[in-house]
């Protein structure tokens, strides 16, 4: 059962909230990245047959470029280009075929003045991204898959997305296994970013990625939505920039299921991934990964209105609080009412006997 462990610790300011009032606090983009006073929007592009929910749709150049393009024009902030299936159950491709299909689709959308990423998990395939145009790598296993990735990375001196990744595609499902879902993915992805800082990764161009629906399930996805500040901290400690990855996935569409029980289509999971992202968003996500723009675009700037909302009427409401307080204390100082008793009478309508902690 997932564990809501944490939500309460001292500091915290409860799930997607740390550090106190304000607005839920979101880290900047890493150097070399768009940066925008909102949640970022990630177009995918999958050169690939058999992705799990648009595969074949972009299999081939001049299709994934178009898609590119097009999503660029939308709205998306950067554009996701991988050619390798990450879906449960997948086999893997060789790197010469991976690299076959997302070479050309980076160059020509690089050259357009697109922001593009790589998703692989090779640094044979990284490398020439790179090279071709990407500006960050997502790499789903956080390093683990290609140990010469960090260091790659480290070389090039580029953006690292380190992914919560518990083994590859056709046995991750068999390790959705947690007592505390975020206490556990959150130190494992901190051993991962103690792992890259050790060969020479940047501390400032790491993002996280909790791994929505890898080696995950239904009820892990959602304590870690419901927990990004806690995921941004790592539990308590310097802001990382969050990337959330939950378009079109598994839980959204066995959420959405049909009165016989049977999954809601991918394709039909659109609306749900809107409504994650406004979520995710107003919770201090630092992008949202999706398979459709035009609407996620809106959404993470619902997101932000409400985050900013929010935050100016926590803010209120606290020095409403504080100045209401003084004031009932003086009042009952000025009664002359003994010292001991002051505090009560700021007390007024708090729970608990007046003087005590209610």
């Amino acid at each position: 059962m997932a564990s809501d462990a944490g939500a309460g610790a001292p500091g915290s300011g409860g799930p997607g909230r740390p550090g106190g009032p304000g607005p839920a606090r979101r880290a900047p983009s890493p150097p070399g990245l768009p940066s925008a006073a909102r949640c970022l929007v990630m177009g995918v592009v999958n050169v690939t047959p058999d992705s799990f929910s648009d595969g074949g749709s972009w299999f081939g150049p001049d299709a994934a470029i178009a898609r590119g393009l097009e999503l660029a024009a939308q709205g998306a902030d950067i554009v996701d280009v991988g050619g390798e299936s990450t879906r449960p159950g997948a086999q893997r491709v060789s790197a010469g075929e991976e690299l076959r299909r997302v070479e050309p689709v980076i160059r020509a959308l690089a050259a357009a003045g697109v922001p593009v990423s790589v998703d692989t998990m090779r640094a044979e395939v990284a490398q020439p991204a790179l090279e071709a145009g990407a500006r960050l790598v997502n790499d789903v296993s956080g390093g683990l898959a290609d140990p010469q990735m960090p260091q790659l990375v480290a070389r090039a001196g580029v953006p690292y997305v380190v992914m919560h990744w518990r083994g590859h595609s056709h046995q991750m499902q068999d390790r959705a296994v947690y007592g505390d879902v975020v206490g556990e993915v959150c130190e494992e992805l901190r051993r991962r970013v103690d792992a890259v800082v050790a060969v020479g990764v940047d501390p400032a161009l790491i993002i996280l990625d909790p791994g929505l629906g890898f080696a995950k399930l239904a009820e892990h996805n959602w304590a870690l939505l419901t927990h990004l500040g806690q995921i941004a901290s790592l539990g308590g400690g310097p802001l990382f920039p969050v990337l959330i990855g939950a378009s079109r996935k598994r839980f959204l569409g066995r959420l959405l299921a049909a009165p016989d029980g049977s999954p809601r289509p991918f394709a039909g999971c659109d609306d749900a991934t809107v409504a994650v992202t406004a979520l995710a968003a107003a919770a201090g996500a630092w992008c949202a990964r999706v398979h459709e723009v035009p609407a996620n675009a809106d959404a993470v700037r619902v997101g932000e209105a409400w985050r900013e909302a929010a935050g100016q009427a926590e803010a209120a409401g606290g020095a409403g609080m504080a100045g209401g307080a003084g004031m009932a204390g003086g009042a009952g100082a000025a009664a002359g009412a003994p010292a001991g008793n002051a505090g009560a009478a700021g007390r007024a309508g708090g729970t608990g006997p007046a003087g005590e902690g209610g």
